[in-house]
């Protein structure tokens, strides 16, 4: 199921199944909750603003987790994940602003991920387990402010990474029984038409099992926790020249079987 968390005509929060290439401003309604269950209504509805599939409970993610975006970032290959956090006010919308802070200057970076979304509880996950603890997918676009994320938060890159709106997510959530396996999916990041980022999760150092079993080591792991399981190549801060954003672009993040994640960028 392709799960899309949205405002109806009368501005009331709703969760609808909407097939991915199928008209974006309808949905078939969906009863219940994604983390009990969801049942097909039946019935159709408006969809007047796509929001975040998901409103997490706690966001990980995970630095330097493709071997070919180590490499062009000039560090070796992680022997266990890197893993920092974004503060859950970071998380946004479809289709709203990806804003510059005013602290930032030109530094601001776009990077394409798959996000995995936790479904169940659990703890201590073995890893052969992990993928059951798996409510779904989504696509997410980890924005980094690249001084701060470097310089100006002591060693510790979550300054540099938790700005307001530094965390868009969507356009819909495809449930882990459409998308059995994560570990063959394309996505990209495209910059004001133009494709910076193409890769494989294939190309993933750990993979979302590995991710899941290593997190939940002695650390509870709730339902709408979100994994950002990190970027391929292509990065602004890697490109010669160096490529930021800017007021007045816009990025898109597509994600196969997900779909286009597009977000204008403003100043804040």
């Amino acid at each position: 199921m392709r799960i899309v968390r949205f405002l109806d005509e009368q501005g009331q929060i709703r969760f609808g199944d909407q097939p991915l290439g199928g008209p974006t401003d309808s949905a078939q309604l969906l009863a219940g909750s994604p983390f009990t269950d969801l049942k097909p209504t039946g019935e159709p509805t408006g969809v007047t603003k796509l929001l975040a599939p998901i409103e997490p409970s706690n966001i990980f993610c995970i630095g330097c987790n493709y071997a070919e975006h180590a490499k062009e970032s000039g560090v070796p290959l992680p022997e266990n994940p890197i893993i920092f956090m974004k503060p859950t006010t970071a998380a946004t919308n479809p289709g709203d602003p990806v804003r510059i802070p005013t602290i930032c200057r030109d530094e601001v970076d776009y990077e394409c991920e798959l996000a995995v979304v936790i479904g169940k509880e659990g703890r201590n996950i073995p890893e052969a387990d992990a993928l059951n603890h798996v409510l779904g997918y989504t696509a997410g676009n980890d924005i980094s402010a690249r001084v701060w994320q470097k310089h100006g938060g002591g060693g510790q890159w979550i300054r540099g990474k938790s700005f307001d709106t530094f965390c868009p997510l969507g356009p819909a959530l495809v449930t882990a029984d459409d998308l059995p396996d994560p570990q063959q999916l394309n996505l990209t990041t495209t910059l004001n038409g133009k494709v910076l980022q193409d890769g494989s999760t294939d190309d993933m150092i750990f993979t979302v099992a590995e991710l899941i079993a290593f997190i939940s080591s002695d650390t509870t792991l709730l339902p709408g926790t979100v994994i950002m399981t990190g970027t391929p190549p292509g990065v602004g801060f890697a490109r010669d020249p160096k490529v930021w954003l800017q007021p007045g672009d816009q990025v898109t993040v597509e994600l196969e079987k997900v779909g286009k994640l597009c977000n204008p960028v403003e100043s804040a």
